[in-house]
């Protein structure tokens, strides 16, 4: 198969919603890559070989999954839109080592799913997300993933925002939760930008493509590392207010005022300190102190 003829132009993108094959659904954040280049360069820059699984979430029209195909050794493309799902079972009829499976990531049972796919020989092979994830889902995408605990990295397209948030430090505004979710369970990195002309239709942000090496071992384990989460969670839930006011009102029912105060100032920090100036570490020391 020629993989580099495996991509609708914007030309073709309009004519499958001319002839009302497809139409594109703005709640879903459809946008088609249409520059030849970008795909190639994601399947290139997520380190897949012959002996991996690439596994892709919103496939759309092919073009990353024919990139996949290439140098995987089997591809399984999760597709949630049933108007797309018989274009790529088309697309991909005679190419073996792709299946197109109908789904919502947010609610499969994504190692059953892998299981059910793959062939006997393909079992134990590392397995690796390489996926342009449908922006209205993002960030509850990546959790899912990141939470399935079957995968070795994702290498991802989102919107610039959020790849900015996902790699960003104390102390700056982007710095979140979410950002030390992402950077508890991987060690993330921003290897390039796209711009929105690489796109039908065309979109109004700029991409980012990004790559999330997971972790061999936790952190922390069991109990400790749901109380790690609660900790985050509590200290990012109202960033107007000190780290001891914010982690007393999620807290007030275990832990007195000064019991926090306490185990903030042993971390060697004042009582006006904020949470979004803590790294993962110093979390995990205030989980111990508490």
């Amino acid at each position: 198969m020629n993989n580099s003829k495996i991509l609708f132009g914007a030309n073709e993108i309009k004519y499958l919603g001319a002839t009302g094959v497809f139409t594109f659904t703005k709640s879903r954040g459809q946008n088609f890559l249409i520059d030849a280049n970008i795909p190639r360069k994601i399947a290139d820059l997520s380190g897949l070989s012959s002996s991996h699984i690439a596994f892709e979430v919103g496939a759309g029209l092919g073009a990353l999954t024919a990139q996949l195909s290439a140098v995987a050794h089997h591809v399984v493309a999760i597709e949630l839109d049933k108007r797309l799902v018989p274009i790529l079972l088309d697309v991909f009829s005679e190419t073996p080592n792709v299946s197109v499976i109908e789904g919502d990531i947010l609610k499969l049972n994504i190692k059953e799913t892998i299981e059910r796919t793959l062939m006997k020989e393909s079992y134990g092979r590392e397995i690796h997300v390489c996926a342009n994830l449908p922006y209205n889902i993002t960030s509850p995408a990546i959790a899912t993933l990141v939470e399935a605990d079957i995968f070795k990295s994702l290498t991802i397209m989102v919107q610039k925002e959020v790849a900015e948030r996902i790699v960003a430090v104390p102390g700056t505004s982007e710095y979140g939760a979410f950002s030390i979710f992402s950077q508890y369970h991987s060690e993330p990195e921003i290897l390039f930008d796209i711009s929105p002309d690489c796109f039908y239709p065309r979109p109004t942000v700029t991409s980012s493509v990004l790559k999330m090496a997971i972790r061999d071992k936790k952190l922390l384990s069991g109990d400790e590392e749901k109380f790690f989460f609660k900790v985050v969670k509590a200290g990012f839930s109202q960033r107007r207010k000190t780290l001891v006011n914010a982690l007393h009102s999620t807290f007030s029912g275990t832990h007195s005022k000064a019991e926090i105060l306490e185990a903030v100032s042993k971390l060697g920090l004042g009582e006006k300190v904020r949470g979004e100036t803590l790294g993962i570490e110093a979390y995990i020391s205030l989980c111990n102190y508490l």
